[in-house]
């Protein structure tokens, strides 16, 4: 069975503006690079579909999903908060892009792919319960966990966030959920300013400083995450995949390569066949230097692909 690539054209249509680093680019970008490799003949193409609302209201409150929703533009750009804005596509994307993730839930958890990965964009994980932050509307991969816990009854389901940046709302969504487990690593202090005091027991997070190589970050998983992980047996592992830990990033000040990206992918990989049926659920988040994030992307792939 081949890994499930799921996305959706309305994705590229969500545009805050020039020069605005989360751009559509990035979406071509990886599928170009995925191309250039060989790898769509190792990826099974799924549609992303629209996310319900019930789907929505498991991890977002009425009041701020109807906001999202009020605050979509005819024309022009709405800013929702400084850095995060509307055009008139935007809603459509934002849904797609949640909707993604239920759907490779559903893939997975049939058994009709083994893993899969959601090549969507706006970006989730800062996305908070009642606010949008961070270029986030939706927190995607919370909808996702959501939807496996309410439609399978999953017990156990790992969420796994290597961005450069705190998955801030992922976390507030589910602290002192016994359910779900996070672990994370990010740069600290950084933008949101946010995980270096964990809001619950269940969350394991690992801020680390500017500067922080790839032999430094395998080190703090391995100490950290790994462990965690096994005990929590999850049944499911979700990523926050967000690629801005790269070194070529000027978002962030890491030092990430491709290998490290294939390396924790491994890792995880190994894990997921040790207690999760091997289910694994990657969402796109950060990432944008585009060549970087093309090539960590393929390298991500390889690993869930079972070709390196």
């Amino acid at each position: 069975m081949l890994t499930a690539f799921v996305t959706h054209p309305d994705c590229l249509l969500h545009d805050m503006g020039s020069y605005h680093p989360e751009c559509p680019q990035r979406i071509q970008a990886i599928e170009d690079q995925l191309i250039a490799n060989g790898l769509m003949d190792f990826l099974s193409y799924v549609e992303a579909p629209v996310v319900t609302h019930e789907q929505l209201s498991r991890v977002h409150t009425q009041r701020y999903i109807e906001q999202v929703e009020t605050s979509s533009p005819m024309q022009g750009i709405v800013h929702l908060d400084p850095d995060t804005a509307m055009n008139c596509h935007t809603l459509k994307a934002a849904r797609r892009a949640a909707g993604a993730v239920v759907k490779a839930v559903d893939v997975v958890m049939s058994g009709e792919a083994p893993n899969a990965f959601c090549c969507v964009r706006p970006p989730g994980h800062h996305a908070e319960s009642r606010r949008a932050m961070g270029f986030c509307f939706f927190n995607n991969i919370a909808v996702g966990a959501a939807h496996a816990m309410m439609h399978y009854g999953l017990e156990r389901v790992a969420i796994v966030d290597f961005d450069v940046h705190h998955g801030n709302g992922t976390e507030e969504i589910f602290h002192d959920n016994p359910r779900v487990l996070m672990v994370s690593t990010f740069q600290h202090p950084f933008y949101p300013y946010s995980g270096d005091r964990p809001m619950g027991g269940n969350m394991v997070n690992v801020p680390l400083p500017a500067g922080t190589r790839g032999d430094t970050w395998r080190e703090a998983v391995g100490h950290h995450w790994l462990p965690a992980l096994r005990d929590f047996r999850p049944d499911l592992i979700m990523i926050s995949a967000g690629f801005d830990a790269h070194m070529e990033d000027d978002m962030a000040s890491f030092g990430l390569m491709e290998a490290d990206y294939a390396w924790v992918t491994n890792e995880l990989k190994a894990l997921a066949d040790e207690c999760a049926e091997g289910r694994i659920v990657s969402v796109l988040e950060g990432g944008y230097a585009l060549s970087a994030l093309g090539r960590s992307v393929v390298a991500h792939l390889r690993a869930l692909s079972g070709l390196s």
